[in-house]
């Protein structure tokens, strides 16, 4: 069985989120997904996520798609999730595109583009422009 793993923040769940689930899972038999934590959210974007680090964890682990979810607390320890889950594959958005190659030593790493015209960042903005009710 081949184990594929990859990482997310995955807040305001969205079409792009699925399709990338969807392909990292072609990868390979088994697909982990780690979930970045609050505190883990805050230092890599300045701000704390829409939803909660367990609000993410269940809508990410209630996918068909997904096998099993963890709450990712260190970008650092990659190489360390990797091994704890067994991981042949790391599977990344093309936006972290070299950031991981290090992780090679482990693991197969493949960087896949994003799915265009849509992000998180452009949801929250077009919600926050819709009048209020």
């Amino acid at each position: 069985m081949k184990t594929v793993i990859t990482f997310g923040t995955f807040d305001v769940l969205h079409i792009g989120h699925l399709r990338i689930l969807e392909r990292a899972k072609a990868h390979g038999d088994r697909l982990v997904v780690g979930v970045s934590s609050d505190a883990l959210n805050m230092s890599k974007k300045g701000r704390n996520p829409i939803f909660s680090e367990t609000e993410r964890s269940t809508l990410i682990e209630a996918l068909q798609v997904v096998d099993e979810v963890f709450v990712e607390e260190s970008l650092e320890l990659k190489a360390e999730y990797v091994q704890k889950y067994g991981a042949d594959v790391l599977v990344m958005g093309d936006d972290w595109a070299g950031r991981f190659d290090w992780i090679k030593e482990h693991c197969e790493v493949v960087y896949l583009p994003r799915t265009p015209s849509i992000s998180t960042t452009a949801v929250i903005e077009k919600i926050s422009k819709l009048p209020s009710a």
